[in-house]
């Protein structure tokens, strides 16, 4: 059974998702604010041994026509030095509209989107998360 941790990266945050010991049921577990690399990995490396994490899964912002954009290119760029850094593999999945989803979610648990930004993040990553693992079993 594989272990993986979702992430959903942005200019600000990090959504961090993990994942059942079935591999079946992604959640939301963190979400890291204004660190710099270094204390990026620094936090990541407990969750990765903790929970046994065999792989990273990071959401890849394509633009609307599919096309890898300036994010994108950014995104896939930090996730290479962190993948060496936690010497993890790494696989994308696109990530448009989990954030649209994640603030859908939260909209029908009538809590408000612009107030609980670090939770939407981490539902997101879940989102992310909970693709690759459905698209592994199908």
């Amino acid at each position: 059974m594989v272990s993986a941790l979702g992430l959903d990266v942005g200019h600000k945050r990090i959504g961090v998702a993990g994942c059942d010991r079935t591999g079946l049921i992604a959640t939301g577990l963190t979400t890291l604010e204004g660190l710099t690399f270094a204390q990026v990995v620094e936090q990541l490396r407990p969750l990765v041994q903790d929970r046994q994490v065999t792989q990273l899964v990071v959401g890849l912002p394509y633009t609307l026509s599919g096309e890898l954009g300036t994010q994108a290119k950014r995104v896939q760029k930090f996730t290479h030095r962190l993948a060496a850094a936690l010497q993890l593999p790494v696989d994308y999945v696109d990530e448009r509209l989990t954030s649209y989803q994640a603030e859908q979610l939260l909209l029908a648990e009538r809590r408000s989107p612009s107030r609980n930004r670090a939770l939407i993040d981490r539902k997101a990553a879940a989102i992310i998360l909970q693709q690759w693992l459905d698209n592994r079993r199908s």
